[in-house]
């Protein structure tokens, strides 16, 4: 009992808690009245908006991304016969790396193949858990003799061979704690050891190769470190968690893994010094890293410039339009068509992807290790990882311009030496590749001297190709190739390829703008031909390449016998 000063007596009470009364209210407001969908059509109409990627798609790429490409050349200039390939499933008999291997194998083997034409990968799978459109359609026409699938000579057989988790494992935790403020910091790293192993089969008998084997490992890694921050202010406390992790992707690495078992592998079926293509400055586990360091420290401003500089000395920008800005539709066009012409998902803007690949080739690796710029200072001298005084890299400064050229071959198999004569009705098979994208022309003429137009055709009315993209001439692998190529009557025969910038078919007098495959009357001979695209193409230029063979006489047939 409590006695104020006026002598009055009452009750002291306490008053009921200020979040006691609001979570009270929130309650009864909770289960009182209904929610209505048409009060959110504001707040849910922005989910369409909200649900969709920030982040455009990026390129998958491997350590040995390049190196895919090297052997591609390599395959090409040792003119390897087209071989067809399958592969196995491979199992990871331990489940902790769950990807698609066998796509990643098609994946390298048809990287390995843009150019030299060197695989064709026979995909036939029979998965009675899973059965998919495909696999009904290929059982039913097998059945029916209405489809015939080619028994490839070579298959892949590998397997996820181990995967120990935490060979290394390195904590720390401390902590402090007081009667106001506890402190506490903590830091962890962990190593994974990943192993592939990967062989060669000879399809017809279903032996492995010996010595046409690959085994690797990969170490995944994984480490991060994190405070730990709590007060106390009376009755309240305040608690604050900070961390930074990260961790390697298995499946990035796992990629790394397959791209050098094929490389591996198919370097020693084939007998070339694949090791060349392994010891590329870009395949250095830096190189990434290193150039994203470098992309940032550009700005904006520093990445237009080296750029620009690029597509001109690559060729895909005239030199008088080096100074006009990215967003300018000429260096757009320029940008999708280097886009294209190198895998990268085409956006015609700057990201680090397409710098990587437009400056990849000035980087090597200096005398201590580390990756060193080729070409980016005034003088053309190498200079290593260091920015200039003012924080920017120099600008690149590279006099020659890239090769722009064709490559056109014979894909008809071929003994060592001299190629043989082809006989008459032969039928003749050819490539022919560009090394940037380029509107590609290409004309047959006979023993006789008549001269005719095989592509662009109707059935391939596009003459704009990517770069180190083969067309073949003609598609044999298209159900409806368009046309056949056939050696005719004795004497030299003739293919000749041009590349221009721009379409320059319109350009070209009205006779050449006939149906493709068709005589052409008012042209005399390639060098006629030549001269015409030549005024077409104007100061833009183009690039010619003719490939020849000879054509023997058809043996007589055997006579009948009496």
């Amino acid at each position: 009992m409590a006695t104020s000063r006026s002598g009055q007596q009452h009750t002291r009470t306490r008053s009921p808690s200020w979040l006691a009364v609001l979570a009270a209210l929130a309650f009864t407001a909770g289960c009182t009245t209904p929610m209505d969908a048409r009060k959110d059509r504001q707040y849910q109409e922005r989910a369409p908006i909200a649900s969709r990627p920030v982040v455009r798609p990026v390129r998958s790429v491997s350590s040995f991304s390049e190196s895919l490409m090297c052997m591609d050349r390599m395959l090409r200039a040792a003119e390897v016969p087209t071989t067809l390939i399958t592969s196995k499933q491979f199992v990871d008999f331990s489940g902790k790396v769950p990807a698609a291997t066998k796509e990643m194998v098609v994946t390298a083997l048809s990287q390995m193949s843009r150019v030299s034409n060197a695989f064709r990968f026979v995909d036939f799978e029979v998965d009675i858990a899973r059965q998919d459109t495909v696999q009904n359609l290929t059982t039913i026409l097998l059945n029916n003799n209405q489809m015939q699938l080619q028994r490839p000579a070579l298959y892949v057989s590998g397997a996820i061979a181990f995967v120990d988790q935490g060979v290394i494992n390195n904590s720390f935790d401390a902590g402090i704690s007081g009667p106001r403020v506890d402190l506490g910091y903590s830091q962890s790293r962990n190593a994974t050891v990943v192993a592939l192993e990967v062989h060669l089969g000879d399809f017809r008998t279903r032996t492995i190769i010996p010595g046409l084997d690959s085994a690797n490992e990969v170490i995944v890694g994984s480490g991060g470190q994190g405070v730990d921050l709590g007060g106390r202010i009376g009755e309240y406390g305040v608690r604050f968690n900070v961390g930074r992790d990260y961790a390697i992707g298995t499946g990035a690495a796992l990629r790394t893994l397959v791209d050098l078992s094929m490389i591996e592998l198919v370097g020693k079926w084939a007998r070339l010094p694949y090791w060349q293509c392994l010891t590329l400055d870009q395949s250095h586990p830096q190189f990434q890293r290193q150039m994203h360091d470098w992309y940032l420290e550009s700005g904006h401003s520093g990445q237009s410039q080296l750029l620009r500089s690029s597509l001109v000395t690559r060729g895909y920008l005239p030199q008088d339009a080096s100074d006009r800005p990215v967003t300018d539709p000429l260096v757009r066009d320029a940008l999708a068509r280097f886009q294209a012409d190198r895998g990268i998902p085409v956006s015609g803007t700057i990201d680090f992807q397409t710098y990587e690949a437009a400056l990849g080739n000035f980087v090597s690796l200096a005398e201590d290790g580390s990756l060193a710029r080729v070409g980016w200072a005034a003088t053309g001298t190498v200079t290593t990882a260091q920015t200039s005084a003012d924080g920017k890299l120099p600008p690149l400064q590279v006099a020659a311009q890239a090769p722009w050229s064709i490559d056109l071959q014979i894909e008809n198999p071929q003994p060592a030496g001299e190629r043989p004569a082809f006989t008459e009705g032969e039928q003749v098979f050819l490539s022919a590749t560009v090394t940037r994208a380029s509107h590609l022309y290409c004309y047959f003429a006979d023993s006789s001297g008549g001269i005719m137009r095989l592509l662009p055709n109707l059935l391939q009315p596009h003459s704009l190709v990517s770069a180190n993209q083969a067309v073949r001439i003609p598609d044999w692998m298209a159900p409806n190739p368009g046309f056949i190529l056939d050696a005719g009557k004795p004497g030299q025969e003739t293919v000749m390829c041009l590349a221009t910038r721009d379409d320059v078919l319109p350009k070209l007098p009205p006779s050449m703008q006939g149906a493709a495959l068709a005589p052409l009357r008012d042209v005399g001979s390639l060098e006629e031909l030549q001269q015409h695209f030549d005024a077409a193409a104007g100061s833009a230029g183009m690039v010619t390449r003719s490939v020849q063979w000879k054509v023997a006489p058809a043996a007589p047939a055997p006579a009948a016998a009496r």
